[in-house]
């Protein structure tokens, strides 16, 4: 039997998850590819911590010039954090004639549109399931489902770590920093976890997801990328008896010739789909033309969901190998979020006259429907603003209107 031969970028958490599921799924992709997947090679960048790594007829290496030199690879799998030199050795990977599977988002929101280009050119493809939410199939979903339909926005909670740490606040009421070191003994947050609790991971797989609708990402002017550091237990606690909960949220959307992506915390109903999506789930909604609105839920990160994405990417390589790139369609729509809520430490927030006022718990918690939110937000300066998606249904018992 012929073989797909493969060679790892990176060994770590997702490299080793690759490479333990190809092994455990050999007769599945067998029967699916009429192909063995082998993995032909391992780059790694530093031999000594791998040197209990002996496999028989698998050459691991720490240099790329090895991987290069290889005469009959096919798919080279990127599982290196960064931009670079992942960036710079997918390159010459796409010019040499293989095909790439990535789930290096970083390198990716930076470079995917000129990697993708290049591929093209080289008359190879490059699948990138594994950059954005994990497991759960958003971008094959959206280029393979969505052929009739048109794209109208995206909101999706892509960050494990942010959404475990939010969720757990709520439930345990404990500080952000408690929860912060609770999430990183669980293995939910690195020992640096700027890059999830300041929205920059999230951010990133929202401009994956923009130049896969809309073919280009948005400019720095029409993005936002804030981060849950300043939500504190005594807010969660207030919007939590009107019902809300805190959920980190990526909204892309485009309006007006712009794309926009948000990236930041908000707030949710009970009517909306994030509100049961809990700890260190990942849920994405699809507003489409026809159907409407599609959820995927699931996890988002980790060893096996992300090398399940990855497996799902080699076998679509190999469908997609002679077939053009279908063109996903957008539509226009803009965002409709109108209603907010405003909450103060130390001051009353103090309101225009025409202001509408949809329930407030005191003068310091106060929900609002209003398209002047700016000018609210100058003459309460102290005060933070989160935006409320999904229709709000509050207890007469619990808010004073």
């Amino acid at each position: 039997m012929s073989c797909i031969n493969v060679a790892l970028l990176g060994f770590g958490t997702v490299g080793k998850g690759v490479y333990q599921s190809i092994d455990s799924h050999q007769t599945r992709l067998e029967k699916v590819l009429g192909k063995r997947v082998k993995v032909i090679a391992v780059l790694v960048e530093n031999l000594e911590k791998h040197k209990n790594f002996k496999e028989e007829g698998v050459l691991l290496t720490d240099r790329f010039e090895d991987i290069l030199a290889l005469p009959d690879l096919q798919v080279v799998v990127d599982a290196i954090v960064g931009c670079e030199p992942g960036n710079t050795y997918l390159k010459k990977v796409i010019k040499k004639g293989c095909h790439v599977v990535t789930a290096n988002k970083e390198m990716f929101a930076q470079h995917g549109e000129e990697l993708i280009v290049l591929a093209k050119e080289n008359h190879v493809t490059i699948g990138f399931e594994a950059t954005v939410g994990g497991g759960i199939p958003v971008i094959q979903t959206i280029k393979q489902l969505l052929q009739v339909n048109r794209v109208k926005k995206i909101e999706a909670i892509l960050n494990g770590t942010s959404n475990f740490i939010l969720t757990s606040m709520r439930k345990d009421g404990h500080s952000f920093d408690v929860t912060l070191e609770l999430a990183q003994q669980n293995g939910y947050a690195e020992s640096d976890p700027s890059n999830d609790i300041e929205g920059y991971d999230a951010f990133y797989k929202g401009l994956v997801l923009s130049q896969l609708i809309y073919g280009e990402t948005p400019e720095n002017k029409t993005t936002i990328r804030r981060g849950i550091t300043n939500i504190t237990s005594d807010f969660i606690q207030r919007v939590n008896e009107l019902g809300l909960r805190f959920r980190h949220i990526v909204t892309l959307y485009k309006a007006s010739g712009q794309i926009y992506c948000k990236s930041e915390p908000a707030l949710v109903s009970s009517e909306h789909p994030f509100y049961q999506v809990e700890g260190v789930q990942n849920g994405v909604s699809i507003y489409t033309d026809l159907v409407g609105n599609i959820q995927l839920n699931g996890p988002g990160a980790g060893m096996f969901p992300t090398a399940s994405a990855i497996l799902e990417d080699i076998i679509q390589i190999n469908r997609e190998v002679s077939a053009e790139p279908s063109f996903i369609e957008f539509q226009e729509d803009g965002e409709d979020t109108s209603n907010w809520v405003l909450l103060s430490d130390k001051t009353d927030i103090k309101l225009p006259y025409e202001t509408k006022v949809l329930a407030r718990s005191d003068e310091k918690t106060i929900i609002l429907a209003t398209d002047n939110i700016e000018k609210i937000l100058t003459e309460n300066p102290l005060a933070s603003c989160f935006a409320l998606k999904g229709a709000f249904q509050h207890t007469p018992e619990k808010v004073i209107i």
